[in-house]
């Protein structure tokens, strides 16, 4: 598959611009038994003059069939990255819908090394299977 067919999303707030490129998961995905994994990679950039640490993070997944969850908590994949002006954080997770369409959308907390906070925006995404060649529609 061509990564230039892959959609990405960006959204910058207060300095923090994130970046996702999300993606189907074919080969960890089972139709059948209603289980759509997809994968997504997040860049987190901090662009302003000011250092911040990400703190928390807070997940609105939509799966068109059971609707919305959140998904609350401590810093991304295990890290609580502090990012200096310039720096550059990256990981991917993925989650699994019941459901071949969704969206997912969120925030992360950072705190700024004077004490202030601030939510940085995740723009909202598309969760999108891909039709199989080896299924019949």
């Amino acid at each position: 598959m061509s990564t230039s067919r892959v959609p990405f999303y960006y959204r910058l707030t207060s300095g923090i611009r994130i970046t996702v490129r999300p993606t189907y998961l074919v080969e960890r995905s089972n139709p059948l038994l209603g289980q759509f994994v997809f994968g997504y990679h997040i860049r987190i950039e901090n662009v302003s003059e000011q250092a911040a640490q990400l703190r928390s993070r807070r997940w609105l997944i939509h799966d068109d069939a059971v609707g919305d969850t959140v998904v609350e908590g401590e810093g991304v994949v295990g890290e609580q990255p502090h990012l200096l002006p310039g720096q550059v954080h990256e990981y991917r997770s993925f989650c699994v819908l019941k459901s071949p369409t969704g969206w997912m959308e969120g925030s992360y907390r950072f705190v700024r090394d004077d004490g202030s906070s601030f939510q940085a925006a995740i723009p909202r995404f598309v969760l999108a299977a891909e039709p199989r060649a080896d299924t019949v529609s």
